[in-house]
């Protein structure tokens, strides 16, 4: 696929002086850079983000971990003391020329700074001010740890997942990172809109637990509105605690096979060959009040043949199932090849490193970049000499 220019992005000229750390605000940054902005990461001296050194596994990739790689490429890095009066009169200076700040300090600590939004909005006030916190601005849990796995927990979410007998279970994924991440960019870029017809600046906020909450709304709907009663996770192949039979992962002769949705039970029986289910075939509440022995008789036939042969029988019908793929599967696919959504970008112009564009195409392009995450530091002396004020004398 062809690789959308930076001059034709969307946001090619908008600034983005980026305090946070971790993963909930730098992806937010990242989603910005993608789309063509120019994202200065505000980083600490000697340290830096510490998400530099916070590693998901033992992949070490030119003195930085393998995730600051994925979630910091295509930025620049400043390091600057907010505690040091000359490097905070630097980033004020910085600042008054930026579109765009994002932070995710815990409430009050960058207000301490002196870089909360009312102190951003006297200097800059047609700046998009953007915030994630673990829990709000206010209230019991505000000064609590925003990190992702607690905030999973507070929000219900690790209720939904697993079957009946299985523990609390989180997702294997920072979720509530990423999607707290993605929601500040929905907001940002929606402030950018209305800043283009009013003129006015704006604060953006949410945290991980709006997030968590949010990626639940439509199950919390449902318990809202049923006498609240709470979600029964299925006994036997768990994967959707608001839906019936079939629903669920079922295992193979060889594999695995998804199995989602289905004209009727009767189709999928006579599909599977499988008996012992008429009874159930004219009510449809049954799917869900006997799910259990469903799935059990659906599981014990599904277990005699190969997926291959499973998707032979039940594609052609209509019956929305899938077979179950590992990441080297899925990469094997023409499906996946097709994407183009594989990038190789370098750092110091030797070090290699393999990783995804941004899931977004504009004018039918990519919005790949080879720009590696910065070092620490690299770019302070450029960026901020570009803002220093002149002197009568310069």
């Amino acid at each position: 696929m062809r690789v959308l220019p930076q001059s034709e992005r969307p946001l090619d000229g908008l600034v983005v002086v980026d305090f946070s750390q971790f993963l909930s605000g730098p992806l937010c940054g990242l989603k910005l850079a993608d789309l063509g902005a120019r994202v200065i990461k505000i980083e600490r001296p000697g340290q830096g983000d510490l998400c530099r050194h916070l590693y998901l596994s033992d992949t070490d990739i030119d003195g930085d971990n393998s995730l600051f790689h994925a979630i910091n490429r295509n930025k620049e890095s400043v390091t600057a003391d907010l505690r040091d009066p000359d490097d905070r009169d630097a980033l004020v200076e910085l600042i008054k020329t930026a579109d765009v700040l994002i932070q995710n300090f815990r409430p009050g600590v960058i207000e301490r700074h002196g870089f909360g939004y009312d102190d951003i909005k006297a200097i800059n006030p047609r700046l998009i001010y953007g915030s994630i916190s673990g829990y709000g601005e206010d209230g019991p849990w505000k000064d609590l740890p925003g990190q992702d796995l607690l905030a999973q927990a507070r929000s219900g979410l690790l209720w939904l997942s697993g079957s009946a007998d299985h523990p609390p279970t989180p997702m294997g994924l920072a979720v509530a990172d990423m999607l707290a991440g993605n929601s500040l960019a929905q907001g940002i870029l929606a402030a950018l809109v209305g800043r283009g017809i009013h003129g006015r600046g704006a604060l953006v906020q949410t945290s991980l637990l709006e997030a968590m909450i949010d990626f639940q709304f439509e199950v919390l709907s449902t318990h809202l509105n049923d006498g609240e009663r709470l979600p029964t996770r299925s006994g036997i192949n768990g994967a959707h605690a608001y839906l019936g039979a079939p629903y669920g992962v079922y295992e193979t002769q060889d594999g695995f096979l998804a199995l989602a949705m289905t004209p009727s039970l009767q189709v999928l029986a006579d599909l599977l060959e499988i008996t012992g289910l008429e009874s159930y075939y004219d009510d449809a509440k049954v799917m869900m009040t006997k799910r259990d022995k469903i799935k059990a008789v659906l599981a014990a036939q599904i277990a005699t043949r190969t997926t291959a042969a499973w998707l032979a029988v039940l594609q052609p019908a209509d019956i929305w199932c899938s077979e179950v793929l590992n990441w080297a599967q899925m990469r094997a696919t023409d499906a996946y090849r097709r994407l183009d959504f594989e990038q190789t970008i370098t750092r110091n112009g030797t070090v290699r490193l393999e990783t995804l564009r941004s899931p977004i195409r504009i004018n039918g392009a990519t919005l790949k970049s080879d720009r590696a995450a910065p070092a620490l530091g690299q770019d302070t002396a450029r960026v901020l000499a570009t803002n220093k004020p002149q002197t009568a004398a310069e």
